[in-house]
């Protein structure tokens, strides 16, 4: 690369670096730019069909009113899409929205009018709406994509499902939804076989005796480091119960089992592991270590809480040491295959 008449040479990795800023600032920017667009759009909608409303039109005896207001609307604004169809949209808009609490009709203003369309037509609660409009103002949904999350009935699996965590806050947005779709709400350990109840080292043991099956549930990517991870620091030693590498991530990732429900203090102690991970074996080239605390249980307002203010990248996730019904019925059938093939 050349800089007037100079060559400047950077490694892959710093490219990298600058490209991924470079996409974040033209992403944000675009979408700043989208949603003062559709603001201005819906807001003529909304006084529109403010109007409509209170001239109490309603289809049937209104539709001539309707017709030639759309026929007279559209000589002036051809390219406003005013048809008498869309009159009545404008009209359930307003008449959907204006009683309703401000930050869903704050979510909603800036949704292109194609996924507001979307959401009168099939989402009656206002909870659910609030939660499609702003997944699709995160995540950049198109309306086929908000289409599927609604026939999906993503909102209903979101809300057993929701992850405790505070990587929205902690890391910048492209890196944060990596990381939310990388980790899990809850792990499955029925690999363990454990039917009897552990302390939390033999817990750790079992597991480390059994890394593979337990990088398998983690997912793809995890590069087992070790256990008890040793930290030495201002003349005191600390241990990591499990340290891993993600490659996709670029970060090192420490996991710490608890045998029981979570606990607040848990958070504490995690967010001192990860300033020690970042300070002595983080290296430039990586992303922020993220911390990963594994309890039998947890509540989701106690996670939240306990993360409020805390700056370091830190989700809280349930295991479970039982095979559930379904997988284990899976299991069985698989190896009963595996042997009559093997025996075939």
């Amino acid at each position: 690369m050349s800089k007037g008449n100079q060559l400047v040479s950077i490694n892959t990795q710093e490219y990298t670096d600058i490209l991924q800023q470079a996409l974040v600032e033209i992403r944000s920017a675009r979408v700043s730019i989208a949603k003062q667009v559709n603001s201005a759009a819906n807001a003529v909608y909304w006084n529109l069909g403010k109007l409509l409303v209170e001239k109490q039109l309603e289809e049937g005896y209104g539709s001539g009113v309707i017709n030639q207001l759309s026929i007279d609307l559209k000589n002036e604004f051809p390219d406003m899409g005013l048809s008498p169809r869309n009159l009545w949209d404008i009209k359930r808009f307003y008449a959907r929205y204006y009683q309703a609490d401000t930050k869903l009709r704050q979510a909603v203003a800036v949704l292109p009018w194609g996924h507001n369309l979307l959401l009168l037509n099939k989402v009656k609660e206002d909870v659910p709406v609030e939660y499609y409009a702003n997944e699709t103002l995160t995540k950049g949904w198109s309306r086929d994509l908000l289409l599927n999350a609604i026939k999906m009935d993503s909102y209903a699996y979101a809300q057993k499902s929701s992850r405790s965590h505070n990587f929205d806050i902690t890391l910048p947005f492209v890196h944060a939804d990596y990381v939310d779709e990388v980790f899990k709400s809850t792990y499955n350990l029925g690999f363990l076989g454990v039917t009897e109840p552990l302390s939390e080292l033999a817990l750790e043991n079992r597991l480390i005796a059994k890394i593979r099956a337990f990088i398998l549930e983690l997912g793809k990517g995890f590069s087992f480091i070790g256990n008890q991870y040793r930290l030495e620091y201002n003349g005191k030693e600390y241990f990591v119960d499990m340290l891993f590498f993600h490659r996709g991530l670029r970060s090192l990732v420490a996991i710490e089992l608890k045998i029981g429900s979570f606990k607040a203090e848990y958070v504490g102690k995690m967010n001192l592991y990860l300033s020690l991970l970042d300070r002595l074996e983080k290296s430039t080239t990586e992303n922020p270590s993220i911390g990963i605390i594994l309890c039998a249980d947890k509540d989701h307002l106690d996670v939240e809480i306990a993360l409020q203010d805390i700056n370091k990248p830190i989700g809280v996730a349930e295991y479970q040491l039982l095979l559930p019904k379904a997988a284990l019925q899976t299991l069985i059938l698989n190896e009963l295959n595996a042997t009559q093939q093997n025996n075939g």
